[in-house]
């Protein structure tokens, strides 16, 4: 309940903003306990950023599934990732963990986790090189949508990721 209304509260406020009054409020707990259970601001903060993270790496099943058919996979994924940014709050979820790592290295590892994985699973299919650059459009696409309020139109995704997953794999460079 504390950890959840944490997590609330930096989609909301960001983690800067946090604070254990404003979580002791959200959770409808006596102060106390949020210090009783976490000693600092920043360990709350942590543990509410790996719900967070948690909560965006679920969305790696779905990924998942619209790569078992490759005839029809740039369209599930679209229609996926789509599904992914018009909840705003995910979006936001997703947007606060990136921050708080780029201010925080200590958190990069947790921020960069659901980015890794991803180009894991497209690397399977699609190789490396392709699958970093779907995965990269993936996060530019998240953040157009937390800057819009709004995703990027399916087929617009649809087109972009069937252009990504055709194009030829770079060579190695020469060093």
């Amino acid at each position: 309940m504390i950890v959840e209304a944490a997590a609330a509260l930096i989609v909301e406020v960001g983690s800067e903003g946090l604070t254990h009054r404003l979580v002791a409020g959200r959770a409808e707990v006596p102060l106390g306990s949020t210090t009783q259970y976490f000693a600092t601001l920043e360990d709350l903060r942590e543990a509410a950023l790996q719900h967070l993270a948690a909560e965006i790496d679920a969305e790696l099943a779905v990924v998942r599934a619209a790569m078992e058919d490759m005839s029809t996979a740039p369209a599930a994924l679209a229609s996926a990732w789509h599904a992914f940014l018009r909840d705003m709050r995910l979006v936001q979820a997703d947007n606060a963990l990136s921050w708080a790592a780029v201010h925080d290295p200590h958190l990069r590892s947790l921020a960069l986790r659901w980015f890794d994985e991803l180009v894991v699973v497209l690397s399977a299919h699609i190789g490396v090189r392709r699958a970093t650059a779907v995965a990269v459009f993936a996060d530019g696409a998240t953040w157009h949508a937390a800057l819009h309020d709004e995703p990027l139109d399916v087929r617009l995704l649809a087109d972009a990721i069937t252009a990504l997953f055709a194009a030829p794999e770079p060579q190695e460079e020469e060093r």
